[in-house]
C-alpha cells in the first residue's frame, strides 16, 4: 500500500520522485531512422530487460518534462582564449532550456566549486546563471575528475527526476584527487545523462577527447567536438533539445540481491507500427549494497 501511495503521488506531481524502494531509473533518447527525436510514445512502446529478464515499468515520464541540469565549465589556464565563446554558448543553452528546469553551475581549475551562491543550490533564473558564468576567469591547472564528482553528488539534491550534466573541457586532468575509474563508476550509479563538449587547440598537450567520449558513453549521452565558434553555438541548443526530448523510465529490479554488482540493461522501443527505434541510454547500473 505504501509503495502504491508513493507511486501515485509521483504520477500526480510529475516533477519529483518519492519512493521507499530501490528504483532503477533511465533517461532515454529515442530516434527514428533519420536520427530525429521521436515524440508521443507511451509505456506500451517500451520493453526493459535487465540481464536478459524483462522488467515491469513502474514509472514513465513523457518527453518535455522539467529536468535538473548542471553546467560544468573548465576555467583552467588552457581555456583562457576560449572563455568568451564558452560563456556566450552556455547562455544560449540556458535560453533554450525548459522554463521549469532547475540548473546549477560548477566551475573548476585546480579545484571545483559551485558557481551559484551558497544559499542558492539551484535556480531557474537566467540572470543568476549568467552571473555565475561570468564571475571567474580562466587560470591554473585542471581538476576535471574532481569537478565531475562534485557535480554528480550535487545533482542528487535536485528535485527533478530527469537529470543531466553538460561538461565543457579539453578532457585533460592534472590536478584531481579523484581517479577516472572512480568517477566513471559514480557516473554509472547516477541516473544522469552526461553530454561532453570538447574544446581545445589541435596542438594542445593536455587535451584528451577520449576521456570525454568515455564519460558520455557510459551515461547514454553524446560527445561533441566543435572546430569553430559557430559550431559551438549550435551544439548547446541541440543538447537542450535532446534533454527536453528524453523519456524517463524506472522499474524495480526482479533481482532482490543487493551485492553492488553491475547489471546490464537493454531498453527496446517500437513505434505504433511495431518498427524498431534507436534507443540511447546508459547500458546498465550498479546494484546497491
Amino acid at each position: 500500500m505504501l509503495l502504491k501511495y508513493f507511486l501515485s503521488s509521483f504520477l500526480l506531481l510529475q516533477y519529483t520522485l518519492s519512493v521507499d524502494v530501490d528504483l532503477a531509473a533511465f533517461n532515454i533518447t529515442v530516434l527514428d531512422s533519420a536520427h530525429r527525436p521521436v515524440a508521443g510514445l507511451t509505456t506500451s512502446n517500451f520493453h526493459v530487460y535487465e540481464d536478459g529478464r524483462e522488467e515491469k515499468i513502474k514509472i514513465f515520464q513523457p518527453e518535455d518534462t522539467p529536468a535538473t541540469v548542471g553546467l560544468i565549465i573548465d576555467n583552467s589556464g588552457s581555456m583562457a582564449n576560449k572563455r568568451p565563446d564558452v560563456v556566450t554558448a552556455a547562455l544560449s543553452f540556458i535560453g533554450a532550456s525548459q522554463r521549469d528546469d532547475e540548473m546549477f553551475v560548477v566551475d573548476f581549475n585546480h579545484r571545483p566549486w559551485l558557481g551559484l551562491p551558497a544559499a542558492m543550490p539551484f535556480t531557474s533564473n537566467a540572470s543568476e546563471l549568467r552571473a555565475a558564468l561570468l564571475q571567474t576567469r580562466a587560470e591554473g591547472t585542471t581538476a576535471l575528475y574532481d569537478a565531475l564528482e562534485l557535480s554528480i553528488d550535487h545533482l542528487k539534491d535536485g528535485s527533478r527526476q530527469r537529470k543531466a550534466l553538460v561538461l565543457l573541457s579539453d578532457g585533460g586532468d592534472n590536478a584531481s584527487a579523484a581517479k577516472l575509474d572512480e568517477v566513471l563508476r559514480k557516473a554509472q550509479q547516477s541516473s544522469a545523462t552526461i553530454y561532453c563538449i570538447g574544446i581545445y587547440d589541435p596542438f594542445a598537450k593536455d587535451k584528451n577527447p577520449g576521456v570525454l567520449k568515455k564519460i558520455a558513453k557510459v551515461t547514454g549521452g553524446e560527445s561533441y567536438f566543435p572546430t569553430t565558434s559557430a559550431d559551438l553555438r549550435e551544439i548547446w541548443p541541440r543538447i537542450a533539445g535532446a534533454i527536453r526530448g528524453q523519456y524517463t523510465i524506472a522499474y524495480i529490479s526482479s533481482n532482490p540481491t543487493h551485492d553492488g554488482s553491475y547489471r546490464t540493461v537493454k531498453i527496446i522501443a517500437r513505434d505504433k507500427r511495431g518498427k524498431a527505434l534507436e534507443v540511447r541510454t546508459r547500458p546498465g547500473y550498479f546494484a546497491s549494497k
